[in-house]
């Protein structure tokens, strides 16, 4: 094999793998986001108590990957359940046409003729669609049940979700940990903040991918919303620090 031949089917295969990532996106993203939410917001509360660098790396990673594996497990059954949601509805209308082939003709019939169809191109339409078994269920899911066969694996959605979720959760405790190994002598809760908001741009602008609302609204709303699970965190941990202690 040619060098050039070897870079090609090299770059075919990266290209493919990353398509077959690609469309799980929006689990990366959301996971991204609760995740680093979810962390920085026990940071934060865990400053405002004035807890020991100790307690906060506890409460963080106990947080992470309890937190973590819940939200993989919501994706998972969520996916799963529309798959056997589908397929039950799939059943009913394989049944219906091998066992009421007028009844769901006339359906697809009411369906065109709503859409604008009528008189012999109508005929035309229907007659082909009821003529291949396939289209004609595709056409009743869609059209009549408004059903879309969901292509994504339960368990691949659940697996990025958790790997997103527990990566970028991990990034506001990296400080502690530099610190607790006497790497880093600044404030670890003002470097916390650095490396999360820094976080939340670059996710807020993912999250343009997947909403198509625009970078500077995507990255608000992620920055926004980080801002006020830190500053309810953080004021709530100095709430309770000053009442129980």
């Amino acid at each position: 094999m040619s060098t050039h031949e070897f870079r090609e089917d090299h770059y075919h295969g990266t290209s493919t793998w990353f398509k077959k990532a690609e469309k799980y996106l929006p689990e990366m993203v959301y996971g991204s986001i609760d995740g680093i939410v979810t962390t920085f917001a026990v940071v934060a509360g865990s400053a405002g108590a004035g807890l020991s660098i100790q307690i906060v790396l506890i409460l963080g990673i106990a947080n992470l990957l309890a937190d973590g594996l819940s939200m993989s497990i919501g994706a998972f059954l969520s996916k799963k359940s529309e798959i056997d949601n589908y397929n039950k509805h799939l059943k009913v209308e394989e049944w219906e046409i091998d066992n009421m082939p007028d009844v769901e003709r006339q359906e697809v019939e009411d369906i065109y003729r709503a859409k604008g169809f009528d008189g012999a191109e109508l005929e035309m339409v229907v007659n082909r669609i009821t003529s291949n078994r396939q289209v004609w269920l595709q056409t009743m899911m869609h059209d009549e049940l408004g059903l879309m066969k969901e292509d994504k694996s339960p368990f691949k959605a659940g697996l990025f979700t958790f790997m997103a979720f527990v990566i970028a959760g991990a990034i506001p405790l990296v400080s502690y940990v530099a610190t607790l190994m006497n790497k880093v002598e600044a404030s670890p809760f003002f470097v916390s903040s650095l490396f999360t908001f820094i976080a939340f741009v670059l996710i807020g602008a993912a999250k343009n991918f997947v909403t198509q609302a625009g970078y500077v609204r995507s990255i608000a709303e992620t920055v926004g919303l980080g801002v006020i699970a830190a500053i309810t965190a953080y004021a709530l941990g100095d709430l309770l620090e000053r009442a129980i202690l």
